[in-house]
């Protein structure tokens, strides 16, 4: 009798733990002071040298990926799509395993890991696992709207 209910109960520990990490997947994270090692970075700026690309005016969605990675693929379509008709927004996506300082520095565990930038190069937040574009806006709300003025200059 301990034999099913053993089976039983792994199987509701997996599916727990399934319904845990899906749901966690993709969701925006702003920085906070949790102590942890992204939060330590969260202070950092990343820029043009960085980054390879100029930043943003309003965001930058900084991916960082690996080669043998489904969710990178789909993670790149849709925040290239978001960068291509949201003004202000640029995508860059990075290769972890040639950006391992940046990996260590933002303490990325998975791929794709799509780190968020505000308009000064500051991480406001991040992303990890496959993002959809619901997801991807909510974590541009995050940052401000460039103003028209300061466009015009």
């Amino acid at each position: 009798m301990r034999g099913p209910v053993l089976v039983l109960a792994v199987l509701a520990l997996a599916s727990v733990i399934g319904l845990v990490w899906r749901a966690r997947n993709g969701r925006f994270r702003a920085s906070g002071g949790s102590g942890s090692a992204a939060d330590d970075a969260r202070d950092a700026r990343l820029g043009a040298e960085d980054l390879g690309v100029t930043p943003g005016e309003r965001a930058t969605f900084v991916q960082l990926s690996s080669e043998v990675c489904a969710a990178c693929r789909s993670t790149h379509r849709v925040l290239s799509a978001v960068a291509a008709t949201e003004p202000g927004v640029v995508h860059v996506e990075l290769d972890a395993a040639q950006r391992l300082d940046l990996v260590e520095r933002f303490g990325v565990l998975r791929t794709p890991t799509t780190l968020v930038l505000g308009p000064d190069g500051a991480v406001v937040g991040r992303m990890s696992g496959a993002t959809d574009r619901a997801q991807a806006l909510a974590a541009l709300a995050s940052c401000p709207r460039p103003r028209r003025d300061a466009a015009a200059r």
